[in-house]
């Protein structure tokens, strides 16, 4: 089944995220509702037909039976099939016959041919049946289609519940007031206190304060952000409270962007659904042309009317794209539905099916094989009481909202420490924290604030570029120092032995240090590093790699990365990502699971697969059964009636059913 049906509807549609989704309800819910009478419709018709009372072994007729088929046929053709016909209208508009016309072609010929028995004009047997079970079909595979693509953007809606609902915005006469987000406009001054999220993208106008922009650019390190800085809506503010004019709200803001990036990435065509279409295209033709030779043929065979034309309707029937219509959508819309479920948002299907090809995967390190997060790797204290610091320490960074403070409290927690009660708590923006616990003053900052009030730093030099070193202060003397460090994810190395399993090199491609990088891809295994690579040069490393003759997957989050998955057969964006990264990716990971560019893979050989099997059945049984059907065997007694003929076609379509409805449990599985 195309999408040109869907086209239809999209040209003429507001891109806007909310009324692209509410157009595609209506969409599904227009096709639900023909389905649903539509079966209603078709039970009753094959109930009635003698070919299916001839296989259960019953006899249920009575007076006039033929007019009820017909007229039940008649309803069912008239608005189950108005989708195609119409389809079939545009397709020829254009010039571009596709799947539309060849299930129009069918239902049509199948139609009139039957009205046409019935009304007594033509002698022969009625295709009421098939018919009804062709449009039927049709209209679930469509409704199929189209609900995959709502579930994915519904995963994609996830990434919006990460703005916050309220908003603290200025009044005309200076005074400020909460209102809903939604009510946000351009230009409008916003307050942003510790702990809050920022809620639309914009410029700091007052105030100094930490970022945590993790979720942006899987960097770990907080941005200190004063006046003339751009904030990004959905980002942390940490310690200083921030006043921000709105820069971009809606559809400008960065989340909206990716929301709407993927629902217009659903309505893309992948070039084996260009195949399809293809193949509809031909089947067309080979329908037409076929079915008018084979008329021909046997009435300058001398062959009643009557038998020619039954001999060219059963060469129409089988060659209806039951099966075609299902194979390819079906496949893809089993992929994306549950790939969406796991978290894998695929964008660019052509990339995700040339996933099969890959054998180098290419990692940014922080945030995809690192949490972001830092954890205490270490700590030291100027007196013997060890513990006793970092007591104190957790205590203040309970407050806080910075990352490295949280890497401080989760130490404490974990050797279930008490934790002493904090008054008089405040932030020194951009610098660290302060408090005041039993009476006495106490700070954790960074060495910068060491180096701004003369303080000497006690101890051996912290491991540059390995370790992010704060200090506790007491007063101002230094009681004692933390070593904190972005650690290593616990699904990386799963990962990691997993791509190697399949004979894949792993590379890591990082704008951090040497000694960083090293550290990390030691302790993974990684093949090769690339360190201290800057945002411009990761492009060019990977059409290095690419003139190596490799097949390259690239892995990350940041604007910095956006070159480079543009440059390699797949890219794949990690986490929420940036809107840049994300534009220029063609898988996007909900989380930031590095397991899951494992199972990316898997689904996208195992969908191609699948996809190359239905088509050759749906197109590999018309080959056998149309010449059969036309009756070049005829003279050795073998001959496909039209029952046959629509018993083969209802089992092509089965049979391709089930085969794209084990790819569920095959992506399920983890395995190909």
């Amino acid at each position: 089944m195309s999408d040109e049906h869907q086209h239809e509807h999209h040209d003429h549609h507001d891109h806007d995220g909310h009324d692209h989704q509410e157009h595609h309800r209506q969409m599904i819910a227009d096709f639900k509702r023909r389905f649903w009478v539509t079966l209603v419709l078709t039970v009753p018709v094959l109930l009635l037909s003698p070919l299916i009372q001839g296989w259960l072994g019953v006899s249920w007729t009575f007076m006039g039976d033929h007019w009820v088929r017909f007229g039940l046929s008649s309803i069912i053709f008239f608005y189950g099939g108005w989708p195609f016909l119409t389809g079939m209208v545009d397709e020829l508009k254009k010039a571009n016959p596709g799947m539309m016309t060849l299930i129009a072609v069918a239902i049509v010929v199948a139609y009139v041919y039957s009205s046409a028995v019935v009304l007594s004009v033509v002698s022969g047997k009625t295709f009421f049946w098939e018919l009804a079970t062709l449009i039927l079909v049709m209209l679930l595979g469509h409704w199929i289609e189209m609900g995959s693509v709502l579930s994915a953007s519904k995963s994609m809606k996830a990434l919006m519940d990460l703005m916050p609902d309220q908003a603290t915005r200025k009044t005309e006469d200076g005074d400020w007031e909460e209102v809903s987000v939604k009510k946000l406009a351009q230009g409008d001054v916003l307050r942003i206190r510790p702990g809050e999220k920022v809620p639309a993208d914009g410029t700091v106008i007052d105030g100094q304060s930490s970022v945590n922009e993790s979720m942006l650019t899987g960097e770990s390190e907080s941005v200190t952000k004063g006046e003339g800085d751009e904030v990004i809506g959905g980002s942390i503010n940490q310690e200083g409270v921030l006043e921000v004019e709105i820069t971009g709200t809606g559809d400008d803001s960065y989340l909206s962007k990716v929301v709407n990036m993927v629902q217009e990435a659903q309505d893309k065509k992948s070039n084996t659904q260009r195949l399809a279409d293809r193949a509809a295209f031909w089947l067309t033709i080979v329908a037409l042309s076929v079915g008018a030779i084979t008329l021909t043929v046997w009435l300058f065979a001398g062959r009643p009317f009557d038998f020619a034309l039954e001999r060219m309707v059963t060469v129409m029937v089988i060659t209806c794209p039951h099966a075609l219509g299902l194979a390819i959508p079906l496949v893809a819309s089993i992929s994306t539905g549950v790939a969406a479920g796991e978290g894998i948002l695929i964008r660019n299907r052509t990339a995700f099916e040339r996933a099969r090809k890959i054998n180098t995967v290419v990692f940014d390190k922080t945030g995809t094989l690192t949490t972001g997060s830092f954890g205490l790797q270490g700590w030291s204290a100027q007196s013997d009481d060890k513990y006793g610091i970092l007591r104190i320490a957790a205590a203040l960074e309970t407050s806080s909202e910075h990352p490295l403070g949280e890497g401080i409290v989760a130490a404490a927690k974990k050797r279930e420490l008490d934790l002493p009660d904090v008054s008089d708590f405040t932030s020194i923006p951009g610098k660290g924290i302060e408090g005041t616990i039993d009476g006495q003053a106490w700070r954790v900052v960074s060495p910068g604030y060491l180096e701004e009030k003369g303080i000497e730093k006690p101890g051996e030099s912290a491991e540059e570029g390995i370790v992010t070193r704060v200090y506790l202060l007491q007063g101002e003397e230094v009681a004692g120092w933390f070593d904190l460090s972005d650690t290593i994810r616990d699904e990386s190395q799963e990962a990691i032995q997993a791509l190697h399993d399949q004979g894949k090199q792993v590379v890591m491609l990082t704008g951090d240090n040497e000694r960083s990088a090293r550290r990390v891809a030691d302790a993974l295994g990684i093949d090769e590093v690339f360190a201290g690579v800057l945002p411009d040069e990761k492009q060019d490393y990977i059409k290095k790699l690419q003139d190596e003759g490799r097949i390259v997957a690239m892995t990350g989050d940041g604007v910095n990365d956006a070159p480079a998955l543009a440059q390699a057969d797949l890219g794949i964006a990690v986490g929420s990502g940036t809107d840049v990264a994300a534009e220029t990716a063609d898988l996007i990971l909900v989380d930031s699971d590095p397991r899951d560019v494992v199972q990316a893979l898997s689904f996208g050989r195992a969908t191609y697969r699948k996809m190359i099997q239905n088509l050759i059945w749906a197109t590999g049984y018309n080959v056998v059964t149309i010449p059969l059907a036309a009756g070049v065997l005829y003279q050795a007694g073998i001959m496909v009636s039209p029952a046959l003929g629509a018993g083969l076609m209802s089992l092509s379509t089965v049979i391709v059913a089930l085969n794209a409805q084990t790819l569920k449990k095959t992506i399920q599985s983890g395995s190909d």
